[in-house]
């Protein structure tokens, strides 16, 4: 038998939302406009499925880049290679 290895394997803890922490209007968040070379933090929100980047961006840092449909182009630094992002604005948050 094969472990399966998901786009959200080993990321429980990362991906869950704090008991009691209050309800997020998803609309207002899924609303936000921003300006190219904004600094952005990538915070997933696990209930919105559609555009989360991957769980190991989770927490960094970035610049937007430009707009690609409805989501944003982020520019990251992982390491020495510099990635680009595509992710909704439900999990970007203004820095």
């Amino acid at each position: 038998m094969k472990r399966s290895r998901g786009f959200r394997s080993k990321s429980r803890k990362k991906l869950t939302k704090k008991y009691r922490k209050g309800r997020t209007n998803l609309i207002t968040k899924a609303m936000q406009e921003f300006e190219n070379g904004e600094k952005v933090a990538i915070v997933i929100d696990p209930s919105y499925h559609s555009g989360m980047p991957h769980p190991r961006f989770h927490g960094r840092v970035g610049d937007i880049e430009g707009k690609q449909g409805d989501a944003y182009v982020v520019k990251i630094r992982d390491g020495e290679k510099i990635k680009h992002l595509i992710a909704s604005p439900v999990h970007l948050k203004r820095l």
